[in-house]
């Protein structure tokens, strides 16, 4: 008689904890709510840009070869899309890679001189020299050196994101909890681990600092790098509408170009909320 009142009282428990742990609408209208507040206020005012932009060129009378309106600027791009499409796959790669080849030679560079005071008073001033060293200086130099391919263009837009990186990555590497840093030298750590358990961890948002600021400038390196080289990429584009006074298809390069720097610094975005949860610049 006791049995089956018990197994009626186990099965409406067990419901009831089904029930509330049940998803509820609520996560659904908070996530699209977040969707909406992160989307919604760039939306407009890039509508509202495109629409000032559209009224001042009409109002003013502004030539199309000065400055085209939006309208022209869309059929430059969906008349030939592919030849940005194009340009845009080969500048986007150029970037990335350069930004690669810069980032990690200066996070490798960072360790030795975030260890070492003698070797970043010696060092830093090379790398000064690298920051100052204009780009339109030394692309032709690299195309001299390494040809038409796309090692110029790699090494332009590694040369303009070294420096950001280098120094985020030093200050990263070196701002570290001093009551953390002495308890791991009492357990008799060694470099590697000190470096893997506590200085790695602490620079991570100094090093995704740096890449946001660098990932902009990789991509106007392999413009840069593209112009003087002649064989195709954005920089090219821009360079042949402008000698044509084509100023739709400039201004329909320069935004696929925009469109690729907001791209990846939303992906860039993303991975930094991804892997930085635990920082306090995160939390709410």
């Amino acid at each position: 008689m006791t049995v089956r009142p018990a197994a009626d009282a186990a099965r409406r428990e067990a419901n009831r904890t089904a029930a509330s742990a049940a998803p509820s609408p609520l996560p659904r209208r908070g996530l699209l709510r977040t969707v909406l507040a992160s989307t919604l206020p760039p939306a407009l005012a890039v509508a509202l840009a495109l629409l000032a932009w559209s009224a001042w060129v009409r109002l003013r009378d502004v030539p199309g070869y000065l400055v085209p309106t939006p309208e022209a600027v869309a059929r430059a791009l969906i008349d030939d899309p592919w030849r940005f499409v194009d340009a845009g796959r080969a500048s986007l790669v150029e970037a990335l890679g350069g930004l690669v080849l810069g980032a990690g030679g200066a996070l490798l560079l960072a360790v030795v001189m975030a260890h070492s005071r003698p070797l970043e008073r010696a060092l830093y001033p090379l790398a000064l020299v690298v920051k100052v060293t204009p780009v339109v200086a030394v692309a032709p130099l690299f195309i001299i050196w390494f040809g038409f391919g796309i090692w110029p263009k790699l090494l332009v837009a590694a040369l303009i994101t070294f420096f950001p990186m280098l120094v985020n990555a030093v200050t990263g590497l070196r701002d570290v909890d001093p009551a953390a840093l002495d308890f791991l030298r009492s357990l008799h750590a060694s470099r590697w681990q000190v470096f893997w358990r506590l200085r790695g961890p602490a620079s991570l948002p100094y090093l995704f600092a740096a890449l946001r600021i660098s990932v902009p400038l990789a991509l106007i390196g392999a413009v840069v790098a593209e112009w003087m080289s002649g064989d195709g990429g954005l920089g090219q584009v821009i360079l042949i509408a402008n000698g044509d006074f084509d100023t739709a298809s400039l201004f329909a390069a320069v935004l696929v170009l925009a469109a690729l720097a907001v791209l990846l610094s939303g992906a860039l975005a993303l991975l930094e909320r991804t892997v930085l949860f635990w920082h306090e610049s995160f939390e709410g």
